[in-house]
């Protein structure tokens, strides 16, 4: 049965009190009557608005600090009675208690509190909403009668239901609203459930993921796969999923992935040298890396690494793109699907725009980058989920075994080494010289096919090095894999070490005058 009778009562009760006037000015003008609590009820008021307070319909205040207020039967009766049950009518009439058709709420802001520096557990408790939840659910539940409301985006819409439908609100907009509503309450729940969890350092018992679903994809890794990409409304560090896209067609799956490979790569790189940087990603690995005092000169020697490989890969740079930079950038026969940076610049969109018609440009933004994270996996069965961090390369932690003492070049060249090999898929070795990814060995099932293909990418580019460094994700289980390495030239070695036959290989980099760095930790990148 289609319940479509004109709306008598609604109740308001928000933290964000942005439109929330405008939005009860709207229903009192079409002879809603507003009840609302406290605050909400006081700005309503003011407003010149006639308001019902709770605690006068409920007969009682609002009590413990206001942790009690619309827990009553008269607010949880008017929600959850069914219209068109007579037993419901009549224990309602009974009791006393009237119907609300529409509820406006949107809970205590428990999320902005716990992301604000030295926030209290005492505060954040505070800041869970006991009755708000409760209130959509039951109006949620009973959507067939009742509207819920729970984000002012959602107040033009409500208004211009109410509006075409003579003062009643469609079944559809009601059950669409509904969904949203147990949606939030979800997000909201699991919310305080991993915060608690974090408190206590444990992993959380049930994992839910609270990630808003940002566009459907045109398919994913294959053109027969379905796909979509969902934003983590909690992420508040730079991201290819909340860039703002200024030009060309719309990412793909693979896009998005290589995109946030060379950004979280840049970023590292910028972060341990502390120099303009840039990365290019080609299928998951980057295919070029450098940094340099100029991020002009960063682009171009990233670029040289392996201009074949790089040839309709995806480029990331640690600074803004300025008109200089992109001209840089469209020289050459060059083809990029996708360029990410903090900013771009109106003419520099516009010659990369031009040069080709569908490059995507993602701005990414300075925000501060998030010091660590949880990454989900999904496997045939099940998900798997670990820490994650930056790549750090803290030279004063690591050891030196072999070799002469390395110089300070090389000690720039082990931390892009080592931040390279931590970003091609294991197992990896990477090969760096004069500040930039000269050749990676990547996905291999043993280390010494590793560095033979490390070694052939690298081709005359190492041939010609007087101080080339190589990086391995983990230690050399042989000595064969630096042998090949220290054949082909390389000077310095940079390894977690950590394997029973350490000892050869310190031996082999001591006999040919190679120095040899352990950094005590792996890097494997799946």
């Amino acid at each position: 049965m289609t319940y479509d009778a004109p709306l008598q009562r609604a109740l308001i009760s928000v933290s964000n009190k942005t439109g929330i006037v405008d939005f009860a000015r709207a229903l009192s003008n079409l002879e809603i009557e507003i009840i609302s609590t406290g605050g909400t009820a006081k700005v309503i008021s003011e407003a010149g608005i006639p308001v019902t307070s709770v605690d006068s319909l409920t007969g009682f205040p609002e009590m413990l600090d206001g942790r009690v207020k619309t827990l009553h039967p008269i607010i949880h009766g008017g929600l959850l009675g069914v219209r068109d049950n007579p037993s419901h009518v009549a224990s309602m009439e009974e009791f006393e208690i009237k119907p609300i058709d529409l509820i406006c709420i949107d809970l205590y802001p428990f999320e902005e509190t716990i992301a604000k520096d030295f926030v209290t557990r005492e505060e954040a408790i505070e800041q869970i909403d006991i009755g708000g939840p409760a209130m959509i659910r039951s109006a949620a539940k009973n959507y067939q009668f009742v509207t819920v409301v729970t984000n002012p985006r959602q107040y033009p819409h409500v208004l211009a239901d109410l509006e075409a439908n003579n003062g009643t609100t469609t079944l559809e907009l009601r059950e669409d609203f509904a969904s949203s509503a147990f949606t939030r309450t979800a997000e909201y729940d699991t919310t305080i459930s991993q915060w608690m969890a974090k408190a206590e350092d444990e992993f959380p018992s049930i994992l839910n993921s609270k990630c808003i679903l940002s566009q459907t994809l045109r398919y994913g890794e294959n053109p027969d796969q379905a796909a979509a990409v969902y934003r983590n409304p909690d992420h508040t560090g730079p991201s290819v999923v909340s860039a703002d896209s200024l030009t060309g067609k719309p990412l793909s799956y693979n896009n998005l992935m290589d995109a946030a490979a060379a950004l979280e790569m840049v970023q590292d790189l910028h972060q341990a040298t502390k120099l303009p940087s840039a990365a290019i990603i080609k299928h998951a690995n980057p295919c070029g890396a450098a940094v340099s005092e100029h991020l002009i000169d960063a682009i171009d020697s990233a670029w040289k690494c392996d201009p074949l490989a790089a040839f309709g890969g995806i480029v990331a740079v640690s600074g803004d793109v300025t008109i200089d930079i992109a001209t840089t950038i469209a020289q050459g026969e060059k083809f990029l699907e996708v360029i990410v940076a903090p900013k771009f610049t109106e003419d520099a969109i516009s010659t990369l725009s031009s040069r080709w018609k569908n490059i995507r440009l993602l701005a990414v933004g300075n925000a501060k980058r998030n010091a660590s994270w949880h990454q989900l996996k999904s496997v045939e069965g099940g998900i798997l989920l670990q820490e994650n961090a930056p790549i750090s390369a803290n030279t004063s932690n690591w050891e030196h075994v072999a070799g002469p003492v390395p110089t300070k070049s090389q000690l720039n060249d082990a931390t892009i080494a080592w931040i390279s090999c931590a970003h091609l898929k294991s197992n990896s070795i990477s090969i760096v010289d004069d500040n930039a990814l000269i050749g990676g060995g990547m996905g291999q099932v043993d280390r010494v096919s590793a560095a033979r293909l490390a070694i052939q990418r690298a081709g005359d580019k190492l041939s010609t090095s007087t101080s080339a460094v190589a990086g391995s994700d983990a230690f050399f289980p042989f000595p064969d894999g630096p042998e090949l390495l220290i054949n082909a030239g390389v000077k310095c070695i940079i390894q977690p070490g950590g394997s029973v036959r350490d000892q050869k290989t310190i031996d082999i980099c001591n006999a040919n005058d190679v120095t040899m760095l352990f950094t005590g930790a792996r890097c494997f990148r799946h």
